[in-house]
């Protein structure tokens, strides 16, 4: 599958970004979706994840409560809703696809395949 992240940029502290992730070339209801980032000079570390259809999800503890992910079947599209953004979640944010059990989600070597990444920098 192909995965196309976007809707990344520059926002103020307290501010808001929505990304997309849209898929191609396979059946995306068959694939649970995950977000996660890689901030400068930090390793690659899990942001959020939803499960195939039951809208069942998971979030890493730093955008618990400011963080919302969720997925348009229909669309083929997965979304990451951020609010109350503050200069540590700046970072490249990566969309994913993971064919296995939701309940291994938070681990990156689950996913099958990778978007390219969007760029979110947040000034303070």
């Amino acid at each position: 599958v192909q995965l196309q992240a976007s809707g990344g940029g520059l926002v103020q502290t307290g501010g808001s970004l929505r990304l997309s992730c849209a898929a191609s070339g396979r059946t995306f209801s068959n694939f649970v979706m995950g977000w996660f980032r890689q901030g400068p000079g930090k390793e690659r570390e899990f942001v959020a994840a939803i499960a195939r259809s039951t809208g069942r999800t998971i979030y890493a503890d730093s955008v618990k409560g400011r963080f919302t992910i969720s997925r348009d079947n229909a669309k083929n599209t997965v979304y990451l809703q951020m609010n109350t953004l503050e200069p540590e979640d700046t970072a490249v944010y990566y969309c994913a696809a993971d064919a296995g059990a939701f309940w291994r989600a938070q681990k990156d070597d689950d996913y099958d395949y990778w978007g390219q990444g969007t760029q979110v920098t947040v000034s303070s």
